[in-house]
């Protein structure tokens, strides 16, 4: 059985607390996952689509970890996917390199959950605002996943929000393994 790819899109890792953490805890289990940083990987933003391509081919099923960024994924995220999904090799007549492999997202988002909703601040949903990975999913042919979410790390103290305590923290990681475990 291959392993899991996670691509995690995390322009300020080193700052991190959620991404972070689910770093750490993927990283416990290097026979299932590869963790594959692009912010790291490519700094200077020049992606090595074969490489990249590559890589894809060599696992299994696909993560795209990151932050919301501006209600969106990061921009070298969005490079990712301009760059590697290409015709002829992941969608035409003869893209066929995702067909079949299951793909999700593990989204950390500042805000609360609530806040993401229609009666909420924004008005959307995660899972809406999320929609064009999931349609890229169907696109591609892949069998695509539900996300995997944690809300509320930006808090706002003058308003009464309390930022996740330290357990929350570690759960997260925990349940996030369980999820790409139970996932696959």
């Amino acid at each position: 059985m291959k392993k899991t790819l996670v691509i995690v899109a995390h322009p300020d890792i080193k700052n991190s607390v959620i991404n972070k953490r689910w770093i750490e805890e993927l990283q416990q289990y290097p026979d299932k996952f590869t963790v594959h940083e692009l912010y790291t990987s490519y700094p200077d933003g020049r992606i090595d689509v074969t490489k990249e391509q590559a890589l894809v081919d060599a696992h299994q099923d696909l993560v795209f970890q990151f932050p919301i960024y501006w209600f969106n994924c990061p921009p070298l995220l969005k490079q990712w996917l301009d760059d590697v999904l290409t015709y002829g090799w992941a969608y035409g007549s003869t893209g066929n390199h995702l067909k079949n492999k299951k793909i999700t997202l593990a989204v950390s988002a500042g805000i609360k959950e609530k806040d993401y909703s229609t009666n909420g601040r924004y008005q959307f949903s995660l899972k809406e605002l999320c929609s064009p990975f999931e349609l890229t999913a169907h696109y591609v042919k892949a069998d695509y996943q539900p996300m995997y979410t944690f809300y509320g790390m930006d808090t706002n103290p003058e308003e009464g929000e309390i930022q996740p305590t330290i357990n929350e923290i570690e759960q997260s990681a925990k349940n996030y393994v369980k999820y790409l475990f139970e996932m696959g």
